[in-house]
């Protein structure tokens, strides 16, 4: 009890000192701020605005230098939330600041090289896309008959991008593009299918049938181009007039379950003819095969290929032009993320190799740590740069203590491990304590950076908690991979230096 009445007297008396101390300090504020004011009032009107104009500005300045230290920076993203089309303006600044960035743009600007050649001819061009087996060489034959086109009734056998020249009736030069079948066993030819459908002005879907998953998928990934899409269901002399009605029906229902705003004169049955076995039986009751030929029957699909482009041929430009754009700025960003790949690894490896310097150069205790510190903040600053996030320098300094206190629990084992890997060098015989020690704050770097650039890759800004427990997770694993790589290093610092 009378410890406790004790407690409560010396809270008391902290409490009336502070409200003295308080009340003095306002007394005193306010008498010298009054006497300030009465000189200013004495004194020119100039002299007073010009007070008060500084006064203001070191508000203003104190305000933001804390707003700058203390809030976050929003992150400048690579594209807007609401994306607006991409102009070409906008993909030619890209590609000239990642060009002088060092990113290698060849493949973005060999896709405008190509949409500037299609403009120069002047042609439409018309993009067949579908499974495998589905009849898109053979629907082309039908179209153009005089083109030399290889047809497999096997399937698959267009593994090229193949172009043929076709002029409807209204004279419109058609360019009629067949492309590898997708669903296949080669994910790199439906990347090229994607791709060229990308650049046709209007695709043609064509099944065989009801839409399977994979091509409900393909569907909705046209229909996400913002570009005219025709869905051909192709082979319809298979099935008699009500089977084909209950098809296109379904056909239909697909759509509005995928979500595609089509117009059902742009959802057609065709059949591209060609050869058919016919099994006979014969007077003697033996059966022969005879292959006869199909004709083809695509008159709606004439009829809306030539009603589209009446309808739409000023907008067809535009809207492949965006479409482009678009598949240059993906390239672009491929680009820039092997790039950053790249250019994470000679960071980290910088900041790695100035790790082992500083801490072979280490002249007294405390000496590293400082060394370290100004290290890590250098390489954190830059691996942020380099993927596009504007840190705090409080940020900064958080992740680096976080990841500080999890270097002393890993510590042990880094020196351990260094030391295990100094050994699978010959010739290097017994290592100074100094010289492991070194190696293990490079390793300790090394997963450090490479923490860094998973988080960043990952979120696209710095969150200390995050990368500092990444750090903390991946660091056994991250220095087992890197200790040959560091220890070799290393000896080439104690050579250099030897």
């Amino acid at each position: 009890m009378k410890l406790d009445r004790l407690i409560r007297i010396a809270i008391a008396v902290a409490i009336l000192v502070v409200f003295v101390v308080a009340t003095g300090g306002l007394l005193y504020v306010t008498d010298a701020a009054l006497r300030v004011w009465d000189r200013l009032a004495a004194g020119p009107a100039v002299f007073l605005f010009l007070y008060i104009a500084a006064m203001v500005a070191i508000v203003v300045g104190a305000a933001y230098l804390i707003w700058r230290l203390v809030i976050r920076r929003p992150i400048t993203p690579g594209e807007p939330s609401e994306p607006r089309p991409m102009s070409r303006e906008d993909i030619e600044t890209r590609l000239r600041d990642a060009e002088t960035a060092g990113v290698d743009v060849a493949a973005a600007q060999d896709e405008l090289k190509e949409l500037a050649s299609r403009r120069e001819s002047g042609a439409v061009h018309l993009c067949f896309f579908g499974e495998v087996s589905t009849g898109k060489s053979s629907l082309l034959k039908a179209l153009a008959p005089e083109a030399d086109v290889e047809i497999d009734v096997v399937g698959g056998s267009t593994r090229e991008i193949r172009r043929y020249r076709w002029s409807n009736d209204s004279g419109h030069e058609i360019r009629l593009t067949d492309v590898p079948g997708t669903g296949g066993h080669e994910e790199e030819l439906d990347r090229l299918a994607l791709e060229e459908a990308r650049r046709a002005h209007v695709v043609l879907f064509v099944c065989e049938g009801d839409l399977s998953r994979a091509e409900s998928d393909g569907v909705k990934t046209l229909l996400g181009l913002d570009k005219p899409l025709i869905l051909v269901m192709n082979k319809a002399d298979r099935y008699d007039v009500d089977e084909q009605a209950a098809l296109m029906h379904r056909l239909l229902q697909r759509l509005d379950d995928i979500g595609g705003d089509m117009s059902r004169d742009r959802v057609l049955a065709v059949s591209a003819g060609g050869e058919v076995d016919v099994v006979e039986r014969l007077e003697d009751g033996r059966e022969t095969v005879t292959r006869r030929s199909r004709p083809a029957d695509i008159g709606v699909l004439v009829v809306a290929i030539n009603r589209l482009l009446e309808d739409e041929a000023r907008p067809l430009d535009v809207r492949r032009d965006r479409a482009v754009f678009r598949l240059a700025a993906e390239k672009l960003a491929e680009a820039e993320a092997v790039y950053r790949v790249q250019r994470s690894e000679q960071i980290i490896a910088s900041a790695t190799r100035k790790a082992i310097i500083g801490s072979l150069a280490a002249v007294s205790p405390g000496t590293d740590i400082l060394i370290q510190g100004y290290i890590g903040t250098a390489m954190t600053q830059s691996l942020c740069k380099l993927y596009g996030a504007a840190p705090r320098d409080l940020d900064v300094e958080e992740f680096l203590s976080l990841s500080q206190s999890r270097v002393g629990r890993a510590l042990p084992l880094t020196l351990a491990v260094a030391g295990n890997g100094l050994k699978a060098f010959p010739g290097v015989g017994t290592v100074a304590g100094g010289f492991v020690h070194a190696v293990a704050y490079g390793l300790i770097f090394d997963a450090l950076g490479r923490s860094l650039v998973l988080t960043l890759s990952r979120y696209g800004e710095l969150k200390p908690e995050i990368a500092a427990k990444q750090f903390e997770d991946g660091i056994s694993e991250h220095i087992e991979k890197g200790v040959r790589r560091v220890a070799r290093m290393a000896l080439e610092e104690k050579s250099a230096r030897d």
